[in-house]
């Protein structure tokens, strides 16, 4: 068995080859050629939770599950929230191949999935990006979209100033003179005239209001995983033409969109599709420039699985990665 650390994870997984990664398997996964089951959750205290996610792309022949537990207050306490690992299975024999670290694979897939749906759905010439919040998927989901869009102005907001500046000092060496990066006092503020909007965040109620954002806006709402939160107003998402990574998924984990649901703000119908359909060409994506389009993200088995199997894959070719025995 093969056994990959979070430090290879990042040698070996880079953010623009797991774009065309998570482009393949949300479209196999619209498309048939992929399976997945719900993720199964425990809760645990101070609204912790562990959860299990299975999956099985059959094109590919992989079969495995991701192992993951969010503690949204290790913030506070320094510590990443979401931790983890992958576990990939032999699809012929059930044997146990590899297991990688899931903090990394989670941290970059879930900015590559945004920036497959910031492809199809954001204007072409989007350059201003409001990141709400600033942990480690704002980080990841900086040097995504970049690859995808001509971002020339970022604007960052946080609960904590304290990290909000952090995270200016850093992405501004980081990237020099290519971007202005800015610190805002409120999120309504960082979204102001956004093109590109990514709401990042542990809360469990709404950080945005309708009237802040600006026509033609495109939001990658990646924050609340779970049906009773949610990171953007009921008037947000009836205003938008949304789109998701799994209708099934949405249906029975997404607060941003079961909550307006339940309010009456939006109908059963409001979904416009799937991220893969979309890619597909089943679906149409955004059809105007006025239109403000909404990428609701949850997080699928299938993109760990895909990342995994990739990672693995370049482990071997370059003689990475520990080998034992159980």
């Amino acid at each position: 068995m093969l056994v990959i650390n979070g430090d290879e994870v990042s040698e070996l997984l880079t953010m623009e080859a797991c774009i065309t990664l998570m482009e393949t398997a949300l479209q196999d996964l619209s498309a048939g050629q992929a399976e997945q089951q719900l993720r199964s959750v425990v809760p645990v205290r101070e609204g912790g939770l562990m959860g299990l996610m299975p999956a099985y792309l059959i094109r590919q022949e992989i079969v495995g599950a991701k192992l993951i537990s969010v503690f949204p207050h290790n913030h506070d306490r320094g510590l990443p929230s979401h931790q983890g690992i992958i576990t990939l299975f032999d699809a012929a024999t059930g044997a146990v191949n590899a297991v990688v670290d899931g903090r990394r694979v989670t941290a970059i897939r879930t900015a590559a999935v945004s920036a497959a749906a910031t492809k199809l759905l954001a204007k072409p010439g989007a350059s201003t990006l409001a990141l709400i919040g600033t942990g480690e998927q704002a980080r990841s989901h900086l040097e995504a979209l970049l690859l995808v869009r001509p971002i020339e102005r970022v604007r960052v907001w946080s609960r904590s100033a304290e990290h909000a500046q952090r995270f200016v000092g850093e992405m501004s060496a980081r990237y020099g003179e290519r971007l202005e990066i800015v610190a805002c006092g409120s999120a309504q503020q960082a979204v102001a005239d956004a093109d590109i909007i990514c709401t990042l965040t542990s809360s469990t109620t709404p950080v945005l209001d309708d009237a802040w954002i600006a026509e033609g806006a495109h939001i990658n709402a990646v924050g609340a995983c779970r049906a009773k939160d949610r990171e953007l107003a009921s008037a947000i998402v009836q205003r938008s033409r949304l789109y998701v990574d799994r209708r099934e998924s949405a249906e029975g984990e997404a607060g941003d969109y079961l909550i307006p649901l339940q309010e009456g703000e939006i109908g059963k119908g409001h979904i416009v599709g799937e991220i893969g359909e979309a890619l597909l060409g089943r679906v149409e994506g955004r059809t105007s420039d006025k239109q403000i389009t909404l990428f609701k993200s949850l997080g699928l088995a299938v993109e760990d699985l895909a990342a995994a199997a990739y990672i693995v894959e370049q482990a071997k070719q370059q003689g990475k990665g520990t080998s034992i025995s159980i």
